[in-house]
């Protein structure tokens, strides 16, 4: 095996356990994933990982149930740095007016790495949001939404932003999606990264 190779199969497993150690609250390896400056951006906040943590952890004591799967992965490796870009769909189950529904999302994690003192860690996550659904848990249930709400949110996650929204989350309206300004920016931002950025931003 190569030391690409070795690099990326470690970059692959933080991936991995991202997603694992996260939605089974096991928050002190979740922690071993960043460094200490890493920087976690979603739907609902925007922040440092042990914000990101704080927050986690608060709303797993409230019942909140979020689930993240991953798909396909793509690694790109400059020295020290790295892009990683991993296939995933984000499961959340939630109350929307007093209707039990599941929202499911699809996109992928476009993740900065960084090699220090010898260990991969993740410095930020930005995902991008591709599309999503919402269906009742009870089929038989009917459920009308705003249509005025859900349109005044980007294609690729409105389902999962109403979700949030209605159930007290700040969500933020200018994410990633497949195509558009905000996508093309954070590649360009990648490429920095890659060719020695003093920032991922």
């Amino acid at each position: 095996m190569t030391s690409e190779q070795e690099d990326r199969l470690a970059i692959r497993e933080l991936v991995d356990n991202w997603a694992v150690w996260r939605d089974a609250g096991m928050w002190d390896r979740f922690r071993t994933v960043w460094h200490d400056d890493g920087v976690m951006q979603a739907t609902w906040t925007q922040g440092t990982v042990d914000e990101f943590i704080a927050m986690s952890k608060a709303g797993w004591k409230k019942g909140l149930n979020v689930h993240h799967f991953l798909g396909g992965n793509s690694i790109d490796v400059s020295g020290d740095r790295a892009i990683s870009q991993t296939k995933m769909t984000i499961a959340q189950r939630a109350p929307v007016h007093d209707v039990l529904v599941d929202v499911v999302c699809t996109g992928r994690f476009y993740d900065f790495f960084e090699r220090r003192d010898g260990r991969w860690g993740l410095v930020l996550r930005q995902p991008i949001y591709e599309k999503d659904r919402m269906d009742p848990v009870d089929p038989a249930a009917r459920l009308e939404l705003d249509s005025e709400i859900l349109n005044g949110f980007p294609e690729g996650y409105r389902h999962l932003a109403y979700l949030q929204s209605q159930n007290g989350m700040d969500v933020k309206t200018d994410m990633p999606g497949t195509r558009g300004a905000e996508v093309e920016a954070l590649y360009a931002r990648g490429r920095a990264w890659l060719d020695g950025a003093d920032s991922p931003f």
